[in-house]
């Protein structure tokens, strides 16, 4: 494989670089929504063996999500540093359609986020995706990748709490019949759904959920709803039905304060006022250039 610096191998998301919720792009319903992305710090030769090796597998990604919601390729180059492995998944309750519809745009979306990247993975409301030249098919990783708490409002009231209780018990363990990757439950207005990703064994995936929901439980106490993305799996609850991340507590499992936030708030403002006057200043520019464009023209 042709790489700046082929010392470096990527075992989990965790070796990525990671953006949380900072990609913005059009959609055209809520599961294009962004949740986070990653990429690896190794970068491919454009031109490459391993190129062509991981738009073989991006491209087996795509098609094969017309016509299930799982999937796993591993794609063998000249050498063993020319494979690549990638795997998407779709929310349990997606159509084809729309699994495909959002396989299509994560993987549009991983190159323009990761480009020339050994390795990327883009999770979207509605699916996920990644590829690697580094086997994790089958491989538990329990690192939080996103962690995200609303206002703490469910604690004063100790029927939420409990119907909140019971609504990730049962994502944790089921309705005691066949293994299920995706599951959802309700309790009044309180609603829950888990995932793991399909190469997990029943087994790995009950340990997986049972630590996404632990932490959940503890680090997002009595808020009325929260979201725990580990690397092979999710627990998600929300109080009284669609929810609204507008001017709610914000974690992404960093540990950062508020005042990174407002950080990241006044430097969008910052950037859209230089952007502002900078257009502006081109905008000056090109009208000086056609002024004297139709005078010459004129003599």
């Amino acid at each position: 494989m042709s790489v700046s610096n082929k010392a470096v191998s990527l075992l989990s998301l965790s070796g990525f670089l990671l953006t949380i919720s900072t990609l913005t792009t059009p959609s055209d319903s809520a599961i294009d929504t962004f949740v986070f992305g990653g990429c690896s710090q190794l970068k491919y030769t454009p031109g490459s063996p391993y190129e062509n090796s991981a738009n073989s597998i991006l491209t087996s990604l795509v098609n094969s999500a017309m016509f299930t919601t799982y999937n796993n390729f591993t794609t063998t180059g000249s050498t063993q540093q020319d494979t690549v492995y990638g795997l998407f998944q779709c929310r349990g309750d997606l159509q084809d359609s729309d699994c495909a519809r959002c396989v299509a745009r994560s993987v549009s979306q991983l190159g323009t986020l990761c480009v020339n990247s050994c390795g990327g993975a883009l999770q979207l409301e509605g699916c996920y995706v990644k590829y690697d030249n580094t086997t994790f098919l089958g491989v538990e990783d329990k690192t939080v990748i996103v962690k995200k708490c609303g206002a703490p409002t469910i604690g004063y009231d100790s029927d939420a709490l409990t119907r909140r209780d019971a609504v990730l018990a049962y994502l944790g363990t089921g309705d005691g019949g066949a293994y299920k990757t995706f599951r959802s439950s309700t309790s009044g207005d309180l609603q829950g759904v888990a995932q793991c990703v399909g190469d997990l064994s029943a087994g790995e995936c009950q340990d997986c959920l049972t630590d996404a929901i632990g932490r959940l439980k503890t680090e997002c106490g009595t808020a009325a709803w929260g979201d725990m993305f580990l690397a092979k799996c999710y627990v998600r609850y929300t109080e009284g039905g669609v929810r609204s991340h507008a001017g709610e507590d914000y974690d992404n499992g960093n540990d950062k304060d508020n005042d990174d936030d407002d950080d990241d708030e006044w430097n969008r403002t910052l950037a859209i006022i230089i952007g502002g006057v900078a257009a502006v200043g081109l905008l000056i520019i090109f009208l000086s250039f056609l002024n004297k464009h139709f005078e010459k023209g004129c003599k």
